[in-house]
């Protein structure tokens, strides 16, 4: 052996010594809960983090960083080491098995490299990236089969018996090329060529390629979203599925095939995995400082006498840039905060997301609003019933490299969040096979080409559609929109949005613009102070959603079930199971409302705004003369005293159900 090759095995041996005094100082424990495991083929997992990685030994930090194709298997070797130590320090009633692959995944969070330069976006990846510990975020948008490959294999040579083994290139696509000459290093080199491969001296490790593309909300307008396979190995393969977002820390590295010849050879950049998070649990997390929760608590202390007056305060920030629709704009809040998830004893959940359609005619603002929803929400996805990907709204299966993967489409990606469809009567015929399953069961089945799965779909839709053709009130909304009936009950809240030519609310409208232009020449940041800025409202969706669960109060129970038994006596026998669901949607908004209303209790109010919400819809028949053509709703100068009237007006209807106290006693 000469003096070089000495000074590097010298020095590897040095290095996986301090790597593993390093694990024994800190990941004692672990190493302890591993080598009781019973199984000592499996890999197992050794998470560590960078963060004390570099408090511990700087210098030797930035060699596992700079170099990690060369000191992460060192860096396993010392894991090993380690767990041998502990193994041999256990006491005699303690039982240990030897464990023979051990993985270290490193854990880059609270450490310097949570950088620009070793963090960067996926369509940000360049050469330079190349060959370090680099960490991408994105979202898995597709994921393939978990199969075998060879991580070793043993040769012996002819000529002078020396034993080697040869590993695959993943660069290559696993492909296994032996040495040209022999690689012993004694004092007389062999040089032979002749090699012979030794039996049962395979080492075979699980392998999964999955492909994750980055955030479409942090690119700007006109941006292409960009893609890259990641390949995972032992312990990470099938630990994430299409929709998840994920955030992998490994080696970039260029792939390409050996086996084309007389064809230019394409280098594609491909992620090698070292440790891989999954983020699904944080989608809904938006920083909100105590002293912002402090000005909610004060907002809504002011308004304790009026409080419809500080809902419609809050309600008249969601897409100001459009006058009026105040019933849309309502829908559109109760639609996005949602009601609370019901897990009955025998397991079976119903859903506490709500979904919200709008029909209407071209110009009434439908596109406005899924725009503006779109950016209350953290997440969220905005596409067209055939302006989709090949897999469409919900799932498919495509064959990449001769291999079928799922693709996720829309729903999927947008699972924990907000899915905006555009042009909802143009879905593909896939779309609507599946779309049922996806908006009350919150799941995808899938079984195509092999792959039989399930995905997450617990998303709310907000869905828009132009009528076919003129309106006709007399018909059914099923009949002018081209929707099937069971698709359309799968919504909470559907809104019909007419122009009707109306002269009184043409020239409101009219005269609110007009105003708008000439105050705008004059007006500063402080006139606008009655009106929630988009990012408050963000924030105060989100901490209202995970603060409150709102539970109904006996008033409110007594409210939505009678109304329950009037739909059911006056609904014909082919629209009873409808309103089931409506039962089921009644409870949500109701819950949404009180959300709304900085409250953890459902009241009555709640009760008859969601009656209120249901009735607006046009799939219903309605018990109050407000009730009708959304787009001419307006914000009430006094919405307390208009609610009074409502409420009477409804308490009164359902006064006739048997079981339900008198109006009198219920106003008094």
């Amino acid at each position: 052996m000469g003096f070089e090759e000495t000074d590097m095995f010298a020095d590897s041996t040095r290095r996986m010594e301090a790597l593993a005094v390093f694990l024994l100082r800190y990941y004692s424990d672990r190493l302890l809960s591993i080598s009781t495991s019973p199984d000592p083929n499996i890999h197992y997992p050794l998470c560590i983090d960078f963060a004390e990685l570099m408090d511990y030994d700087p210098p030797l930090a930035h060699l596992v960083f700079s170099q990690p194709t060369q000191y992460l298997p060192i860096f396993n070797d010392a894991a090993i080491c380690a767990h041998k130590v502990v193994l041999g320090n256990m006491k005699g009633n303690e039982l240990g098995v030897e464990k023979s692959f051990i993985n270290v995944r490193i854990d880059i969070r609270g450490s310097p490299l949570e950088c620009p330069e070793t963090f960067p976006s996926i369509g940000q990846l360049r050469v330079k990236h190349r060959g370090i510990l680099l960490t991408l975020k994105g979202t898995v948008i597709r994921s393939g089969a978990v199969k075998m490959y060879e991580g070793k294999r043993w040769y012996r040579c002819r000529r002078c018996n020396y034993r080697f083994p040869v590993y695959p290139e993943l660069e290559t696509r696993n492909s296994i090329v032996l040495p040209s000459t022999c690689p012993s290093q004694g004092s007389n080199f062999c040089e032979g060529t002749n090699f012979q491969f030794i039996e049962n001296s395979i080492s075979c490790h699980d392998y999964q390629e999955i492909k994750i593309q980055e955030s479409t909300q942090l690119l700007g307008v006109g941006a292409i979203p960009r893609s890259i396979p990641v390949i995972l190995r032992d312990d990470l393969v099938d630990i994430v599925k299409a929709g998840d977002d994920v955030i992998v820390t490994g080696i970039v590295t260029a792939r390409w095939s050996p086996d084309l010849k007389d064809v230019r050879c394409d280098l594609d950049p491909v992620l090698i995995a070292n440790h891989i998070r999954r983020m699904n649990e944080l989608k809904s997390d938006i920083d909100i400082p105590g002293d912002l929760i402090m000005k909610f608590r004060k907002f809504w202390s002011c308004f304790q006498v009026t409080p419809l007056k500080g809902r419609n305060a809050i309600l008249r920030g969601i897409c100001p840039q459009v006058f009026g629709l105040f019933t849309v704009k309502l829908a559109v809040a109760l639609t996005l905060i949602g009601g609370v998830q019901h897990v009955a004893a025998s397991g079976t959940k119903v859903r506490g997301e709500s979904h919200l359609l709008l029909v209407g005619d071209p110009g009434t603002g439908k596109s406005q609003f899924l725009k503006f929803a779109a950016k209350l929400s953290n997440r969220s996805v905005i596409t067209t019933g055939l302006g989709s990907t090949s897999a469409g709204l919900t799932v498919t299966a495509v064959k990449d490299g001769g291999e079928w993967m799922l693709e996720a489409g829309a729903l999927v990606l947008a699972d924990g969040g907000l899915c905006c469809i555009d042009e909802f009567d143009s879905m593909r015929e896939h779309d609507r096979a599946t779309i049922h399953e996806a908006m009350e069961q919150q799941t995808i089945s899938i079984a195509k080409a092999g792959l039989v799965t399930t995905l997450s779909t617990r998303t709310i839709v907000f869905g828009a559609t132009n009528p076919k053709g003129q309106y006709d009130p007399e018909q059914p909304l099923s009949v002018n929109t081209t929707l099937s009936g069971p698709l359309l009950s799968r919504f909470d809240i559907v809104l019909v949005l007419l122009d009707t030519k109306n002269p009184e609310w043409d020239t409101v409208v009219s005269s609110h613009i007009l105003a708008e232009v000439e105050q705008d020449k004059g007006r500063s940041g402080e006139d606008l102070s009655c009106v929630w800025p988009l990012d408050m409202l963000r924030r105060y969706i989100n901490f209202v959603k995970g603060h409150f669960k709102p539970v109904l109060t006996k008033e409110a129970e007594r409210v939505i079930s009678s109304y329950y038994q009037l739909q059911r006596r006056s609904a014909s026998q082919n629209a009873a199971r409808t309103t089931v669901r409506m039962l089921e949607s009644l409870i949500r908004l109701a819950q949404a409302h009180a959300r709304l209303m900085f409250r953890n209790e459902v009241t009555q109010l709640d009760a008859i705004t969601a009656i209120l919400c249901i009735e607006s819809s046009m799939t219903t028949s309605a018990i109050v003369d407000s009730a009708g053509n959304a787009l001419h709703s307006n914000f009430s100068e006094d919405p307390d005293e208009e609610y009074a009237k409502q409420e009477g007006l409804i308490l009164e209807k359902l006064s006739s159900m048997d079981g339900f106290p008198d109006i009198t006693s219920i106003i008094s």
